[in-house]
């Protein structure tokens, strides 16, 4: 068992998922997160997580934010579970916690990782690229879809001084997953974000899982269209292909085609019947990391004169929904489908 002392900010679905994983490999673990009740369920009776082929049950040591200010000791290495959009509040809310020699790594979705950096400094930052799918809608309860044989985590350094100290970060999060260290981890970052970028806003927009999803006429291809303008502003910008989610470096090479080999990829692992994060955020009424991903793709677009209209109608529609004009629904995106086919 080793004596680090690990902090996990953000025990929603998957940092509960990584928390009890630690846990039960011997780990001294310490949940931080914001839903007041999960922490409370969390306290009294533990994590259960269900998984396709088991369910893991175990006691945590959990704690609303509030109790942060409380804290004694400092941590080895802390792990970022929250959305993209709280990243800089979670990470100066545990900055001061943070050992002087310290890690920090954003296990999140988008390209965070710079600023992580520049709140904790880079001599104590590694950046993380994460497929792990999970849903919670239950406190205290997840449903893991990819369990740790089926989780996959790519790892880097954004400076040499931290190079040497990648191995720590693998040994804890292979309890975890299957681990990568990438050699240029923002591009591995970009990948994954032309994954969601896919992936995640126009199956919530439908609020349909893969199976379903793919029977809509069109959704396919207006998928693979947004990964085709996530591909273009990330060269654009001079992000290079990285492999990432398991695939090798010929599997990445060989494809004319990344952004569909990309699509079946986490298609395949996640499985047809798993909801996305901005479905369960709809569900939920909460904001999304829509603004982070295909926002961040709209973003890029511009400042490098590519037209992104896929992604600007993802970004237009999912705020519409979050605030309340519009519901997630199959009529939804099958206008949206024909709306976007009139204007290519």
């Amino acid at each position: 068992m080793s004596d680090k002392k690990i902090a996990i900010v953000g025990t929603g679905a998957n940092g509960s998922c990584a928390a009890a994983d630690l846990v039960s490999a011997g780990y001294d673990v310490t949940l931080i997160d914001q839903w007041p009740e999960h922490v409370e369920k969390m306290k009294a009776d533990g994590l259960k997580i269900i998984m396709p082929n088991r369910v893991l049950e175990t006691k945590v040591n959990a704690y609303h934010l509030c109790d942060v200010a409380t804290f004694k000791g400092k941590f080895d290495i802390v792990l970022v579970f929250v959305k993209a959009y709280d990243t800089e509040w979670a990470c100066e809310l545990i900055k001061p916690y943070l050992s002087d020699d310290g890690i920090l790594v954003g296990v999140q979705n988008c390209m965070m990782a710079e600023s992580i950096s520049n709140i904790v400094g880079p001599n104590k930052t590694i950046a993380c690229v994460a497929e792990l799918s999970s849903e919670l809608f239950t406190p205290g309860e997840i449903k893991r879809n990819t369990p740790p044989e089926g989780t996959w985590f790519g790892i880097g350094a954004l400076t040499p001084e931290m190079e040497g100290r990648l191995g720590e970060v693998e040994e804890v999060m292979k309890h975890v997953g299957n681990v990568s260290v990438s050699d240029n981890i923002l591009s591995a970052k970009w990948m994954k974000l032309i994954v969601n970028a896919m992936s995640m806003g126009l199956k919530a927009i439908a609020d349909m899982n893969s199976a379903d999803a793919f029977k809509i006429d069109g959704m396919r291809d207006v998928m693979l269209k947004a990964g085709e303008e996530a591909l273009k502003v990330g060269e654009g910008l001079g992000y290079k292909l990285e492999p990432i989610m398991g695939l090798s470096k010929e599997d990445i090479e060989g494809s004319n085609r990344v952004q569909e080999l990309l699509l079946d990829t986490i298609t395949k692992h996640v499985g047809p019947g798993a909801l996305n994060t901005v479905i369960q955020d709809h569900r939920k009424g909460r904001y999304s990391e829509v603004d982070q991903i295909n926002g961040w793709i709209s973003k890029g677009g511009k400042e490098i004169g590519i037209d992104t209209p896929i992604n600007d109608m993802i970004v237009e529609i999912t705020g519409r929904i979050h605030n309340g004009e519009l519901k997630p629904s199959k009529e939804l995106i099958e206008g949206s489908i024909r709306s976007i086919r009139d204007k290519l």
